[in-house]
């Protein structure tokens, strides 16, 4: 069982003035299944390599049980790490990829036995022991990386976008298969995606990071809910919010000829720093779809994306300063018609607000 800590690391390439993470705080719990999230380059895996002694950390320190391993080799932090592409050994067995670290540790035969057939049966992996790797499926060649893993009994496990080689259907299989292996083996994981979906459906706890900067640290539900800025409010959700900054008045947030109510909290927290400007956002779902009405925004349709029990509708609208794109969840039954004109109303309980200026919510 352990803990993981970063303490405002940083690693900074040489050559690049813009650290690859920067002063990284982050406090990892025990048995914990803690993801690692944001756009290709924003540092997540950095963070993980930093973590399993493959990067240098240039300032600040890494723990793991509140052992300062920022200076240790990768063998003495008593860690496991699955990778991307699986990096099996192509000329050995399933059985012997999976013993080949205890081998190294000069364990004995029969405890070596016990702890791969203990990890096939987790896996499902008995009936492929006695096979190479090239007469498996990615799946199964994923679940050889776990067991790797897994028969090592390390302290922390890490992954890095392990399920990004395969096709759909089978990372949503395989996601689900490695949240519930975690919480059966009971060992801290830190887990890279770029994925927000499988961030939501596979943490315990979401680092949402961009440019190096942890942006916002929580659990799935209230990283959706109560997003801390306007970069975790578009990441986090598929589709994604809508996010509009619009002027600012008296009373609320213009959307052209509709005008949507803000507290006069929100009014003068917007003021500050906003130029005249407020940031408002509400999710797909979070919009009725009503009938011609002079407080509805007009959307024209551009596409509609059907999902069987409902349906995402596409559209854009003119506002102030040009036309916005829109998108909103409806029932099947109500679906419109590429190129024809509905009305939404945002739910006002459901609204998100942001400074204009700074991005952070209000």
């Amino acid at each position: 069982m352990a803990t993981v800590t970063y303490d405002k690391a940083s690693r900074i390439y040489p050559g690049s003035e813009r650290p690859a993470v920067n002063e990284l705080n982050l406090e990892i719990g025990d048995v914990e299944f803690l993801v690692l999230v944001g756009p290709s380059g924003c540092g997540k895996s950095t963070s993980l390599r930093m973590l399993a002694g493959l990067e240098d950390v240039d300032r600040g320190r890494i723990l793991i049980n509140e052992k300062d391993v920022t200076h240790l080799p990768p063998k003495s932090r008593d860690i496991a790490m699955v990778f991307q592409n699986y990096a099996l050994y192509p000329h050995m067995t399933v059985y012997e990829n999976m013993a080949f670290a205890l081998k190294l540790r000069k364990t004995p035969k029969s405890e070596i036995d016990r702890a791969v057939k203990e990890a096939a049966a987790l896996l499902q992996l008995e009936e492929y022991l006695s096979r190479k790797p090239k007469a498996l499926s990615g799946g199964q060649r994923q679940r050889v990386a776990m067991g790797r893993a897994i028969v090592r009994q390390p302290q922390v496990f890490l992954m890095d976008e392990p399920l990004s080689n395969l096709d759909a259907k089978l990372r949503v299989q395989t996601r689900s298969q490695i949240a519930s292996l975690q919480a059966k083996l009971g060992v801290t994981t830190v887990y890279v995606t770029h994925d927000q979906v499988e961030a939501m459906t596979m943490g315990h706890r979401v680092a949402v990071m961009l440019d190096g900067v942890l942006q916002q640290v929580d659990t799935p539900r209230a990283l959706y809910d109560t997003p801390g800025n306007v970069f975790v409010a578009g990441f986090m959700g598929s589709p994604a919010m809508n996010i509009k900054t619009v002027p600012l008045n008296e009373t609320g947030a213009h959307f052209g000829a509709l005008n949507i109510p803000l507290t006069r909290e929100q009014v003068a927290a917007a003021r500050e720093g906003g130029d005249g400007k407020v940031t408002v956002g509400f999710r797909p779902e979070a919009a009725d779809v009503v009938g011609e009405s002079a407080d509805a925004l007009p959307i024209v349709v551009d596409l509609v994306e059907d999902l069987g029990s409902d349906a995402n509708v596409y559209g854009h609208a003119d506002l102030p300063g040009g036309s916005e794109r829109f998108v909103v969840r409806t029932e099947r039954r109500n679906m419109p018609h590429m190129g024809e004109t509905v009305y939404i109303r945002p739910q006002t309980t459901a609204l998100h607000v942001f400074n204009a200026g700074s991005g952070i919510r209000i």
